[in-house]
């Protein structure tokens, strides 16, 4: 789960580095790297006031190494029409001293930004513990998931496994409303999940469907890619969407009716061809399905954690948990 702080007044600014400097702390991250993290943030936040007009931070561990933190931070503001320009120090477009964004990148060990002139800006930062182990090379997996506001758990979460013969199986699941008893749900769905994977589809989703009996229920959905990246077998309970994206263009996958757990109409894997290198996105309801990558040109070439974030930023209902899962073949 990732931690949301809105930023449209400057007393965000200390929240947003109090917040952030407990979890680079609980990630294990010592107070040097600690502080290093806090003065991204700080940079991220002033420069949401900034240039953004106000906007929001999302911050979570990063999964993929084993002591780390991912910071998102997110506007709807004029956007970047040259971004490495704006990252180079001295340069800014408000009269401030413009050493925010140039800052940003010499603290921070990775960053990435999908901005577009008119329609905002999503940066992405991620700090990790000096000599620590985990991924060098590009990511494959994005995972945002954000609670409803006023929450302080959320009910939508996601996961992937690597099998020993290089398949790759995908959860993403939607535990019933929110709150606990929906992070509960989601939780164990995802527990289920791993145990099983990467099996085929039919045989995960029984194993999760037996298993969340005794909680409130789950859409969910999983994808498994063949070993050789040439297929991608597909099968949902529920309303979780997915969709396929490769060199033949964008299709919609498809899931049955039914809450796992309780009332399971259908079991059933559908199977896809791919052309090329596949991108899978699979989301919640918390994300509208009206969405379409031609109001995102060159989104997908994107890390795949900025793509979901900006995902969620653009279609986001707002009134419910939120989960973006974006997968890079």
């Amino acid at each position: 789960m990732m931690d949301r702080q809105p930023v449209d007044d400057p007393s965000h600014v200390a929240e947003a580095r109090r917040r952030i400097s407990t979890l680079a702390a609980r990630a294990g991250l010592d107070e040097t790297e600690c502080g290093r993290v806090s003065l991204v943030v700080t940079e991220l936040a002033r420069n949401l006031l900034q240039h953004g007009g106000g906007g929001e931070l999302l911050f979570g561990l990063d999964a993929e190494v084993d002591a780390g933190v991912e910071v998102l931070a997110l506007d709807r503001g004029r956007g970047m029409a040259d971004v490495a320009r704006c990252l180079r120090d001295g340069y800014s477009t408000a009269g401030t001293p413009g050493t925010g964004l140039g800052a940003v990148q010499r603290l921070a060990d990775e960053i990435a930004i999908h901005s577009r002139p008119g329609a905002g800006t999503v940066i992405l930062a991620r700090l990790r513990r000096r000599g620590g182990t985990g991924t060098s090379g590009p990511r494959h997996l994005g995972l945002v998931t954000v609670p409803r506001s006023g929450e302080t758990v959320c009910g939508d979460s996601g996961g992937m496994v690597k099998g020993s013969d290089g398949s790759v199986a995908l959860l993403m699941a939607d535990g019933l409303g929110h709150g606990e008893l929906a992070a509960v749900a989601s939780r164990e769905a995802r527990r289920l999940f791993r145990a099983q994977a990467p099996r085929d589809p039919v045989a995960i989703l029984q194993a999760v469907h037996a298993g969340l009996r005794h909680t409130r229920g789950a859409a969910v959905a999983v994808a498994v890619v063949a070993p050789n990246g040439r297929s991608v077998s597909y099968g949902g309970i529920g309303n979780i969407a997915g969709l396929l994206v490769d060199e033949s263009g964008a299709r919609r996958m498809v899931s049955h009716n039914g809450t796992a757990g309780h009332t399971v109409f259908k079991l059933q894997a559908f199977s896809y061809d791919v052309a090329g290198h596949p991108t899978i996105v699979m989301h919640s309801d918390g994300l509208s399905t009206s969405w379409s990558l031609d109001s995102h040109p060159g989104l997908l070439r994107q890390d795949p954690t900025l793509a979901a974030a900006t995902l969620y930023r653009d279609h986001a209902r707002g009134r419910d948990d939120c989960g973006v899962l974006v997968w890079k073949g």
